[in-house]
């Protein structure tokens, strides 16, 4: 379902995932020449620190690259605290290595599987049922 929603409704899924997890003035900002930033917020820590953070949005079939993660770093620099990447597909290991790589301001990372656990967590566009089935096993019975 995601991959047949518009880029822009994906950048509206994400600010209501972030509003929701506690983000507070997230905003949408997506525009030509944004240098990938589509969107930004602040998450507050127990009510003492605040982290200005900005994300990025794609939704992608297959894999995150590095150099993808190196360009949004370099988007970011001088305008937030973190950095958050949020994509309907995975992120390559390499991804992986330079979202955290030492010396660099880190970025978070949200894959298509703990995107769609969000979804479900929060309860955005998603029912879940657990349903308990009874099967009877007359061979068993049969025996007594």
């Amino acid at each position: 379902m995601l991959y047949n929603i518009s880029p822009a409704a994906f950048e509206r899924l994400a600010q209501r995932i972030l509003r929701e997890s506690g983000f507070s003035q997230v905003e949408v900002t997506g525009k030509v020449g944004d240098g990938g930033i589509d969107g930004k917020g602040i998450v507050r820590v127990s009510g003492l620190l605040s982290f200005h953070v900005i994300f990025q949005c794609k939704r992608y079939k297959g894999s995150v690259s590095p150099s993808q993660i190196r360009d949004f770093r370099g988007a970011m620099q001088g305008r937030a605290d973190k950095g958050l990447f949020i994509t309907t597909g995975n992120f390559t290991r390499d991804a992986l290595k330079e979202a955290t790589r030492d010396g660099a301001p880190p970025i978070d990372l949200i894959d298509g599987e703990l995107l769609c656990e969000k979804l479900k967590e929060l309860k955005l566009g998603i029912t879940t049922q657990l349903i308990e089935q009874v099967e009877i096993k007359t061979e068993w019975f049969d025996k007594l």
